[in-house]
């Protein structure tokens, strides 16, 4: 199920446009946080406040000045705002045709075919700075950067001549530090799995390899992308997994996007980390079909494989294998939604206009942001949506909060059970009854893109699945005590949706279709 990259090129141009046109400007995380500002201060705020309209404010020339600087930065993004428009509507036409399609493959093995999984490390420390003398240099890099995911250079399948170059150069076995975008750049202390598995250019590329090549299964059918993939919003539009020789699983496949700030992994939370999540589809039976022993021999068979292993970690391993696939998925971020520049610019209605226009480096981020919502404005519907989200009426909060907007926890909504034999969900792994049908909450970020919807996928809708929160669930023994019945009105419901499709951003170009050459 690869595709040529070119394929996702609209999708993730408008935020090189974006990178390209604001690169002199630091922008803040976006979020609701409470605290006002002061001069020379951009602030996240929490409390649902209006920006002043043109009528309440009278506009000096200073004022004037800014919005001349704000209109002449929206002509250059006006062009990528266009082609991410046009790949959000194609993504959307996808999940319009194909929710009862089958091409993809879960990656939500059942309990009792998971084999056991290493701990997760605590969060990693600080980040470091650039080192100097006897340490090793690292580099600054905003998640989202096209190069990060662009490939070895070249075309066709990848050569050991290419490889050889591509590891020789000494830039790509440097440490990154990453840097998320607005909108997740609050949630940076929540980042994971770096103090044991850091980031390098090199590694990020051999997981790339790996997650977009099917060889990685026995029959070399399935990849990790035929589940999570790119097109199909780095989830599959199928309501539960396929695998190899057409095997249906039994959940539906989550996103790999933003895994950065995620912990365990899968809908019950089995694996411990990315790195645990990573290799276990290869040997399940539903989905890889293939065992650990069998895909490092296969692996090493490839001179290709077996070089970049020995270079970047000196030994090729399932563990290894499980490290940079991690290391690849980590640098997949959601780019800043129309909902995260309309908070950004939020976070600018308490400041004076004057006290803007005074201070050249406020005045350009103020332009800046003034722009980005120009080129990506939400919709009234949405703006009311979001106030609902964030209020006792939507209840949202209650689970979906942070950064990416998901609590990381296990929560019974009651979903499937009314079956004979529901899914049990987090109880398998930590037999707390109170887990019973619980869970893990799914982020909102880029939810229009990826239906249908629920651990078992058995909602096709964004407006579906508003009517199952409005109702308050499936009552049951373990539901949520987060879930009541909204009672909410056709036009609130209407908004909330908008809402939801307004937090969609671009995720990264990926080169999806060059891989090592050899059998």
């Amino acid at each position: 199920m690869t595709r040529h990259r070119s394929e996702f090129l609209a999708a993730g141009t408008v935020s090189v446009a974006l990178v390209g046109a604001m690169s002199v400007i630091t922008l803040v995380g976006c979020a609701p946080s409470g605290r006002t500002g002061s001069k020379g201060e951009v602030v996240e705020i929490e409390t649902i406040e209006s920006i002043p309209s043109a009528d309440q404010t009278e506009k000096n020339a200073k004022a004037v000045a800014i919005d001349e600087e704000a209109a002449k930065a929206k002509k250059t993004v006006d062009a990528a705002t266009a082609a991410a428009d046009l790949a959000i509507a194609e993504a959307g036409k996808s999940i319009d045709g194909k929710v009862e399609a089958a091409p993809a493959v879960d990656t939500q093995p059942m309990p009792k075919e998971t084999q056991p999984v290493p701990k997760e490390t605590q969060p990693p420390k600080e980040p470091l700075p650039v080192a100097a003398g006897p340490l090793s240099p690292r580099e600054r890099v905003a998640l989202g950067d096209p190069s990060l995911t662009a490939g070895v250079p070249g075309s066709g399948p990848i050569t050991l001549e290419q490889i050889d170059q591509w590891l020789a150069d000494p830039k790509n076995a440097v440490e990154i530090e990453p840097v998320l975008p607005l909108g997740l750049s609050q949630g940076a202390a929540q980042i994971r799995g770096l103090d044991k598995n850091p980031l390098t250019r090199a590694k990020i590329e051999l997981g790339r390899q790996l997650y977009f090549d099917p060889r990685l299964s026995v029959d070399s059918t399935v990849s990790c992308a035929s589940c999570h993939n790119p097109a199909e919003g780095y989830s599959a539009h199928t309501k539960t997994g396929v695998g190899i020789r057409g095997q249906l699983g039994g959940r539906n496949s989550p996103v790999s996007f933003n895994r950065i700030l995620s912990g365990a992994q899968f809908w019950d939370g089995r694996a411990d980390s990315l790195e645990a999540q990573a290799i276990g589809p290869i040997q399940n039976p539903i989905e890889m079909g293939f065992t650990h022993e069998g895909v490092v021999k296969r692996l090493g068979e490839m001179p290709v494989y077996k070089k970049q292993f020995e270079k970047i970690f000196g030994e090729l391993t399932i563990d290894r294998v499980g490290q940079a696939i991690a290391a690849f998925e980590r640098v997949l971020v959601t780019a800043p939604s129309p909902y995260d520049h309309n908070e950004q610019l939020q976070s600018f209605a308490a400041l004076d206009a004057d006290d803007i226009a005074e201070d050249p480096d406020l005045a350009a981020k103020y332009a800046a942001a003034k722009a980005a919502v120009a080129a990506q404005p939400m919709s009234d519907e949405a703006k009311r949506g979001r106030e609902i989200f964030f209020s006792e009426k939507g209840n949202c909060t209650a689970c979906h909060v942070g950064a990416n907007l998901a609590d990381e926890n296990y929560h019974n909504i009651g979903i499937g059970m009314d079956k004979p034999e529901p899914d049990v969900g987090r109880f398998a792994v930590t037999k707390d009854p109170a887990d019973t049908g619980a869970f893990k909450t799914p982020t909102v970020r880029n939810v229009a893109l990826n239906a249908p919807y629920m651990h078992d996928g058995s909602i096709a809708t964004l407006e579906e699945v508003v009517e199952w929160y409005d109702k308050g669930g499936h009552q049951n023994p373990h539901l949520s005590a987060k879930i009541r019945p909204l009672k909410l009105s056709a036009e609130e419901k209407a908004d909330l949706v908008a809402f939801m499709k307004a937090c969609t951003g671009p995720t990264p170009t990926v080169e999806v279709s060059r891989l090592p050459e050899g059998n």
